[in-house]
This record gives C-alpha cells, structure tokens and sequence, in this order.
C-alpha cells in the first residue's frame, strides 16, 4: 500500500513536511520498482535530503528564495541569496562569510548552505 501525506512510515515523522512529502514520493517510486520496504525508506530518506539541499524553497510572494549560500566568489567569499547573482556580502575568508551569513539567516529564520570550492555542498545551518 503506497504511503500519503498522512500516512507515512514512523522514521518520517520528525521531517519537515517538505521534506517528508518528498521522501514518501520517492519511497513509492522505489516500492513500485519492487525495492525491499526498509530499504525504500533508507534510501527515500538520504535522497530527499539532499533533494532539500539542493532545491531550496522560495517565498511565495516574491518568488524569491528563503536560503542563503556561502559560494567561492572572485578569490574569497560570497554570501548570495538563492537564485541572486549579486552577493549580498562578501568576505575575505570562507569563516568569515559563513559567520556573516548565520548572523542574517538567524534574524530572518532562514537556512544557509555552505559549498566548497568545488561548488559542492559542505554543510548547512537551519535558523527557520
């Protein structure tokens, strides 16, 4: 029996209703491509995740995205809103704009992503 928005396995149920909408999708997916139940959810879990990460949400009056990313920019560090090419800020230094940008995402409860120099995602901070 497929899972809904309502009914969902119990592992889900501390997930942000996003995220746990995603995870249940992506687990009948893999249940209709015959995967074992725990192992649906195992993987239905990582995967929406990092669905999450990389597919931010964005404010439903302007469109804008809530999240802040720390990006390599022009030899240091930028602090940009998702889906902005200009930074909102930028530091010399990778600790300096991770700190600029926790002190904004906790006045605005919002998220911040921080990437590698590579563009990969390194880690994230959850202010909301």
């Amino acid at each position: 029996m497929p899972w809904t928005k309502r009914n969902y396995p119990p592992s889900l149920k501390n997930f942000e209703p996003r995220v746990r909408g995603k995870a249940v999708e992506i687990a009948n997916a893999l249940l209709e491509e015959g995967y074992e139940e725990g192992r649906a959810i195992a993987i239905a879990t990582s995967q929406a995740k990092e669905w999450n990460e990389n597919h931010p949400e964005q404010d439903a009056a302007s469109g804008a995205a809530i999240n802040l990313r720390v990006v390599p920019h022009e030899g240091s560090w930028a602090i940009k809103r998702q889906g902005s090419r200009q930074p909102e800020a930028v530091a010399p230094t990778k600790e300096a704009a991770e700190n600029k940008a926790k002190q904004i995402a906790s006045d605005e409860n919002i998220c911040v992503i921080v990437h590698r120099r590579d563009g990969t995602v390194e880690k994230s901070f959850n202010y909301r």
